[in-house]
């Protein structure tokens, strides 16, 4: 049985340049103190980008670009970054490394080749990176002290840099390389810069690592519990020592996970049938060995008709194991293109549930990010701190979109100059954008002037 399988097609346009909306200003500091800035957070603030930890990735993080403009209004000395010694990066896929992911040529199941992300070196050995990852960096501390994957509890961990801990998971292989010592904290070492002005922004991972699996492979962090713990105490802490050294600070939210490609960009229903034999043989076995079944149950029967059909997908919950994916639900962007298309997953097999975030486990995801975003401005208004509201604006992008020194931002995959090709992370320019946003966050709490960046300046997805 041929079926063919409509999976979104990248439409790959020129860009172009137009000319940047800059005010004219004088720089001022207004009422801050930018003297040694410190970023604080997870893969975001990193750098980390197409799905790996990469150098020009690290050159060009929002903390980065910062930095940078914060020269104007005072901040002195080296931004000090822990750079990774490689371009083609490193990034984890459970406890395989990989380099990053490029745009590039490959072939299907069925002969046919496409533009679509690919690893930058497929002939990387384990060894080979990591050696990369292996290798511990001196000249801390360090001004980005972000961590691809760390959680807001794991700011706060003893032994989070300590090699001993990888083999149990207690350890973060990205901080182990630059961490100060094997008994120190990602805190410790942020507040052994002495900053000045922070920024924070942190949380994504709590929910993230969670949607990402499917629901299988993380908790959610609870709200509740001592720091260490539950995000609310653990946020708080976090802030209260930040502000022991530092006199200002930014902090920014949490995106909703519908507002970024990896979980927008493969449609529930992507099975395309095109000729009524198919429907027919489809319906035909479904008639025999579910609906049946289903009916008696009370359950929705699997119908299938010509055109556009939801996926049929794995459920523990229902008492016949698998059921056709509503609309509401998400396929993630990490399914395997080859299975839908030669497989038979989603017709003959159900698409196994670490691919999908059903409505139930949407629906966990989004109270958790709607009761840590409520925590996060509560406690960037309790400190006075300037607040980037990044959820509101990721969500602005992915449905009206954004234009930007005359480019269009958007959540669309590849196509959309605001994520990278792992559908999570941000492009260079993605990172100018959220750049933009942290300073005008600042320039209003603080009475600032601090000089924006043209968003232009800096690259998309780049393609062959």
């Amino acid at each position: 049985m041929k079926i063919k399988i409509s999976i979104i097609a990248l439409a790959l346009t020129g860009m172009w340049a137009c000319q940047p909306e800059l005010n004219e200003f004088t720089p001022s500091k207004g009422n801050a103190d930018f003297t040694t800035y410190m970023s604080a957070g997870n893969s975001l603030t990193a750098g980390y980008s197409d799905g790996a930890l990469y150098k020009s990735g690290q050159q060009n993080s929002y903390a980065a670009i910062l930095a940078k403009q914060l020269e104007s209004v005072g901040r002195t000395g080296e931004f000090k970054i822990p750079y990774i010694e490689t371009e083609d990066g490193v990034g984890f896929r459970g406890a395989a490394m990989f380099t990053k992911l490029k745009m590039g040529y490959s072939v299907d199941c069925k002969g046919v080749a496409s533009l679509s992300p690919v690893f930058a070196n497929t002939e990387a050995t384990q060894q080979e990176l990591g050696g990369f990852i292996g290798t511990p960096v001196s000249g801390g501390p360090f001004n980005n002290v972000g961590v691809p994957g760390a959680k807001v509890t794991h700011l706060l961990a003893p032994h989070y840099g300590d090699p001993a801990g990888l083999q149990t998971g207690t350890a973060n292989p990205y901080f182990v390389r630059f961490a100060s010592s094997t008994t120190t904290s990602v805190l410790d070492d942020a507040l052994a810069v002495n900053p000045t002005f922070f920024s924070l922004w942190i949380g994504n991972n709590d929910v993230l690592g969670y949607a990402t699996s499917g629901g299988v492979g993380d908790v959610i962090t609870p709200v509740e519990g001592n720091p260490g713990f539950g995000f609310e105490a653990s946020y708080g802490y976090i802030v209260q020592l930040l502000k022991t050294k530092a006199s200002a600070g930014v902090v920014a939210n949490i995106p909703d996970i519908t507002s970024i490609p990896f979980f927008t960009t493969v449609p529930y229903n992507a099975i395309v049938l095109t000729d009524q034999a198919q429907v027919e043989a489809l319906n035909a076995a479904y008639d025999a060995h579910y609906n049946g079944a289903a009916e008696q149950l009370g359950l929705p029967k699997i119908i299938w008709s010509l055109g556009q059909n939801p996926m049929v997908i794995a459920d523990a919950s229902n008492p016949l194991t698998m059921r056709q994916i509503t609309s509401d639900e998400l396929v993630l962007l990490t399914i395997p293109q080859d299975s839908l298309k030669c497989g038979g997953w989603g017709t003959q097999k159900p698409v196994p549930n670490q691919f999908v975030l059903t409505a139930t486990e949407k629906e966990y995801v989004s109270n958790a990010v709607i009761a840590y975003n409520g925590i996060i401005s509560s406690v960037a208004e309790a400190n006075d701190l300037a607040f980037v509201d990044a959820n509101a604006y990721m969500k602005e992008a992915s449905t009206t979109g954004i234009k930007v020194d005359g480019v269009t931002f958007s959540n669309a995959f590849v196509r959309g100059n605001l994520f990278s090709t792992d559908g999570v992370h941000l492009t260079p320019q993605g990172n100018a954008l959220v750049a933009n946003l942290f300073i005008d966050a600042i320039n209003a709490e603080y009475s600032a002037s601090i000089p924006k960046v043209n968003v232009n300046e800096y690259n998309a997805v780049l393609l062959p």
